[in-house]
């Protein structure tokens, strides 16, 4: 359904600065993550990025760090449907301190966030996984957290965001101060279910 080998490029994947947004009179502010062509699972292609290029979100609750984040009408793509996908990448933190995180993947569709808490994502520190971390979308909001909403008092729930999701990405949540290092990505897939 979607796969980012990272053979060619960063494929779109950028971080998020809310900081520099705000300064910016309210533009969002993307930079782009940073390509490798070796140095990935089995020395392929990847991305990072690092706490230079994020920061906390801080309208979310609670703060939340978007260090991967991917908007699909970036490559002129419309909304999909991630209603019972799978969500499958490796992640490499090289000198990350978490300072408490968890990393979780999220989907935002209809001005609201939700991330995917039942399945925090692995981080292995200074090499690569031998498996990748695996999250299945399942839409039961009792394993999911609503983190922002354009209308706080109506968020759009869960099933509606994950069957039109207009980005997704990796999110950093729980820290007792912002996080700091280098967060790595390679073969980010998602599966259609069976």
């Amino acid at each position: 359904m979607i796969n980012n080998s990272f053979a060619l490029g960063p494929e779109g994947w950028c971080s998020y600065d809310y900081h520099a947004s705000v300064v910016a009179d309210g533009t969002n502010v993307f930079i782009l993550s940073t390509w490798r062509e070796t140095g990935g699972v089995n020395d392929s292609g990847h991305v990072w990025t690092d706490h230079r290029r994020w920061s906390a979100d801080t309208p979310e609750q609670p703060l939340s760090i978007l260090p991967f984040i991917f908007y699909r009408n970036w490559i002129d793509a419309g909304p999909v449907d991630l209603t019972g996908a799978q969500v499958g990448l490796y992640l490499r933190g090289d000198g990350l301190v978490l300072d408490g995180a968890q990393c979780y993947f999220w989907v935002h569709a209809h001005g609201t966030r939700w991330h995917c808490t039942h399945q925090p994502l692995e981080i292995t520190d200074g090499t690569w996984s031998a498996q990748p971390s695996r999250v299945d979308l399942v839409a039961d909001e009792d394993l999911w957290h609503c983190s922002w909403s354009i209308d706080p008092a109506d968020p759009a729930r869960l099933h509606r965001v994950l069957s039109g999701a207009v980005s997704y990405g990796i999110s950093l949540v729980g820290f007792s101060a912002e996080v700091r290092g280098r967060l790595s990505m390679d073969e980010f897939e998602i599966r259609s279910p069976d």
